[in-house]
């Protein structure tokens, strides 16, 4: 079979495939950029691999006059910048030794050496520069019946890299057809306390990604009914996951939007950045209080008052607010016609600031409709000490 991307014929593609085939050595597209060419789908890395040794591969690119990065060099692999893109360039290896998190490896010559050690036969597909195919393990007609398979036996493979179980799951999520294989699902079960040797911000890297597919609920579903979920996050609670992704119509998919409706989970266990642990609070927080959309557009903002909205709505099975859209648009752009100079000398100090704020909820509640005149003529200033 033979494909020819664009970003395979693009010139810095061609230009660093054709430095390691001009000097004798096999290099190859593989994995997710060559599975997703195959599915039409976007192409974000271009992985390559070869049977060149990193240090060959370095010299050979400083020679042509490419920066060279040693990203992972200890297992082979190097980063080659080309004419403002990068390539990681990997040698094919072979596992000698395996934890469950990190392996041990060996360089290998052989690209079916390589190809044993992946996880997937979907994530096997290498591509030569010419666009030709190689399939060492039947991924071709797995990723044409939307089939995830593991290469060789599943448990050996888990056993190798307990993340894989969550891999699992994140791929089955993007590509594969619904339903899941009863022998692979006993695998992941048989293997699920291993997750407890995964680092934080591995799961959680992986948790969002996963959260990140069209439709996450079904792989959420099953991971929860073989308590690989509750292993990761102790509390967690599925339910109302497949009527968020309903009530989402439209709406892009958002990993944070949906941990929200995870229920109370140990955020901390994912590791996720301060950023994204913040917001997810916020969402979590607005949707379990009672203000409505507008109101929550008015003090979060739009994207986290949508967010909270639709987050209420599937934790409590009911629809969305009519007009959503327009409420929240409403409630972003409305500006609180007081200011404490309005209010002084009459208020000071504490004062001041409790009269603000009453006059605030007497604005909201008018659906900001409340005048500047008539916020004021309900300020009478405070009483007179007897």
């Amino acid at each position: 079979m033979k494909i020819t991307p664009d970003w395979l014929t693009a010139e810095a593609t061609q230009t660093v495939m054709r430095l390691v085939l001009d000097a004798g050595h096999q290099i190859y597209a593989v994995g997710g950029c060559v599975r997703n060419a195959l599915l039409g789908q976007p192409v974000a890395d271009i992985d390559l691999s070869s049977d060149a040794m990193p240090d060959v591969i370095s010299a050979l690119a400083k020679n042509a006059g490419f920066r060279v990065i040693p990203t992972g060099i200890e297992h082979g692999t190097v980063t080659v910048l080309v004419n403002g893109t990068s390539f990681e360039i990997t040698t094919f290896r072979r596992d000698v030794e395996t934890d469950g998190r990190r392996a041990v490896v060996s360089f290998s010559d052989r690209l079916e050496d390589d190809a044993m050690r992946r996880d997937f036969t979907m994530n096997a597909l290498y591509l030569s520069a010419e666009g030709e195919i190689t399939d060492p393990t039947g991924g071709l007609s797995d990723l044409a019946d939307r089939r995830l398979r593991f290469i060789g036996d599943a448990t050996e493979r888990l056993r190798e890299d307990y993340l894989r179980i969550l891999r699992f799951f994140r791929f089955h999520a993007f590509y594969a057809a619904p339903g899941f294989d009863a022998e692979d699902l006993a695998a992941i079960a048989a293997c699920r306390e291993g997750l407890d040797l995964l680092s934080a911000e591995r799961v959680g890297a992986e948790m969002m990604k996963l959260l990140s597919a069209p439709d996450p609920a079904p792989a959420l579903a099953t991971m929860s009914q073989i308590f690989v979920l509750q292993t990761l996050l102790p509390g967690a609670d599925t339910s109302s996951v497949a009527p968020l992704i309903h009530l989402e119509n439209g709406v892009a998919p958002d990993p944070v939007r949906r941990l929200a409706v995870l229920g109370e989970i140990e955020i901390d266990r994912l590791r996720l950045s301060k950023a994204d642990a913040t917001r997810h609070l916020a969402i979590r927080s607005a949707a379990l209080e009672g203000e409505g959309a507008a109101t929550l557009a008015y003090r979060l903002g739009t994207s986290v008052a949508r967010d909270a909205t639709l987050v209420r709505a599937a934790l409590m099975g009911t629809t969305l607010p009519d007009g959503l859209e327009t409420k929240l648009a409403a409630g972003a752009t409305a500006v609180f016609p007081i200011r404490a100079a309005d209010l002084m000398p009459a208020f000071d100090g504490p004062a001041l600031g409790v009269e603000l704020k009453r006059l605030e909820s007497l604005w909201i509640a008018s659906d900001f409709t409340a005048s500047r005149e008539d916020l004021l003529g309900d300020s009478a200033g405070p009483s007179d000490p007897v």
